[in-house]
């Protein structure tokens, strides 16, 4: 007998609002607590909101394409079986005593206290998400400015597509004038496009949201880091006589794969607490210590597109513990079953390019990390080993480690000595380590 309102969840630490993509039921609809009512989309990943309560949906306040924060009301639900038809109880209003208003144009002098000049912080009536600020901040576009870019969003609202799209082309457009001068801004350092060539037969093909979402990251981080890219060959003969040796019984026990990849996560983690400087980030010109290894693992999806969920303290993990976070965390990848949490937070990252036969890549940075390593095809190759009668030439399981990291913070020094770690921890490996 009550109507309660679903509010957009929270959904990680860093996000702060959400876009409805679209809705599973419809008003009038029964449902069942937990059960998914509509998809949302933030920056990191789309995934379904579960109403908080059993009823009737007795009406969306959210439509379709909407940015709603985090905390506001995207629909009304009636409970205990209220009439769907019943109209919805008015909220009632606290009225606060008026205020004398004062009005301040923008960059106009204000009289301080201690008969001081101060000038006045520019403000604006629009409303802008934190995403778009963020872009405004670091692209160095002032709120004049920002205040005269049309919106597509509701109620022309600056989208961060708007504001991406307007960074790409900034300084080869007019902009209306502001109506007070402008702070001088930082040069744009967008990438000038290139127009492709449609020849006919060609087949053009729309990029989805998360291509797009990958495309901007990308870009963003080669932008932002000068990129450095350290090698390293490790012999992992070990490591695959063991594998071989242990999977059937962790498959019988465990229920899921032995695979290479939580080996080389526990090889990583190890590598990080020697050389916790690779554990930062950069903020400005500070750089941020993280206590925490989070260990994030570049997961490719059915659609082509790539996905990295995150192993939160690692290095607190045994060989049984990454195998099972493993399993987990790529099946649901896959299933689209991931949650924002599991995909934020990271503070190193791996990606397993030997699946695809690649003996070794440079990959791209995953932002605010410092530091990314691409993982080569293991392949048998001839090599010179020593043995207590002299040198010999064997076979050998070999892969490639590429270490990418951002010259900013981390020298060749300290990179190169982070993969070299990582690949001494794999080549020690021991036959007979318990899983």
């Amino acid at each position: 007998m009550a109507l309660v309102e679903l509010i957009m969840p929270k959904m990680g630490e860093s996000i702060m609002e959400a876009t409805v993509l679209t809705w599973l039921k419809k008003e009038g609809d029964t449902i069942e607590q937990d059960e998914s009512v509509l998809e949302v989309a933030t920056d990191k990943v789309d995934t379904e909101v579960p109403s908080t309560h059993a009823g009737v949906l007795k009406e969306i306040l959210a439509k379709d394409g909407d940015v709603i924060e985090v905390g506001k009301p995207i629909a009304i639900i009636a409970t205990d079986g209220e009439d769907a038809g019943a109209p919805a109880a008015p909220k009632a209003e606290t009225k606060a005593e008026p205020k004398p208003e004062v009005k301040v144009e923008a960059n106009q002098p204000v009289a301080a206290s201690n008969g001081a000049v101060q000038q006045a912080p520019v403000t604006s009536d629009r409303f802008y998400s934190p995403l778009v600020k963020n872009i405004a901040k670091e692209e160095g576009i002032p709120l004049s400015e920002l205040d005269s870019l049309p919106g597509s969003g509701k109620d022309g609202r600056v989208t961060k597509n708007d504001i991406i799209a307007y960074v790409e082309t900034r300084g080869s457009q007019p902009v209306a004038a502001p109506a007070a001068p402008a702070p001088e801004s930082k040069p744009s350092t967008a990438v000038a496009k290139v127009p492709a060539s449609i020849s006919a037969g060609d087949e053009i093909i729309e990029m989805d949201r998360m291509r797009k979402m990958i495309a901007q990251r990308m870009v963003d981080s080669k932008r932002i880091a000068p990129h450095v890219t350290s090698f390293v060959e490790a012999d992992v003969t070990n490591i695959v006589f063991w594998r071989n040796r242990m999977k059937n019984e962790f498959k019988k026990r465990e229920g899921g794969n032995l695979t290479f990849t939580p080996i080389f996560i526990h090889a990583v983690a190890k590598a990080i607490k020697d050389y916790p400087m690779i554990n930062v980030q950069v903020d400005g010109d500070r750089i941020i210590k993280k206590k925490d290894i989070n260990i994030g693992m570049a997961v490719a999806l059915p659609s082509g597109n790539l996905i990295v969920p995150v192993i939160r303290n690692a290095d607190q993990l045994n060989l049984t513990g990454l195998a099972n976070k493993v399993n987990d965390l790529a099946i649901r990848a896959r299933d689209n079953k991931l949650s924002p949490d599991e995909l934020s937070g990271g503070t190193f990252t791996i990606s397993n390019v030997g699946s695809f036969g690649n003996v070794m890549g440079t990959p791209i940075i995953m932002q605010p990390q410092v530091g990314i390593l691409a993982l080569g095809a293991i392949v048998k190759k001839p090599a010179v080993i020593e043995t207590p009668s002299g040198d010999a030439i064997a076979i050998r399981h070999k892969m490639f480690l590429s270490h990418s990291y951002d010259h900013r913070v981390v020298d060749g020094s300290l990179g190169g000595m982070v993969v070299r770690r990582v690949a001494d921890y794999l080549e020690r490996f021991e036959m007979d380590t318990d899983i």
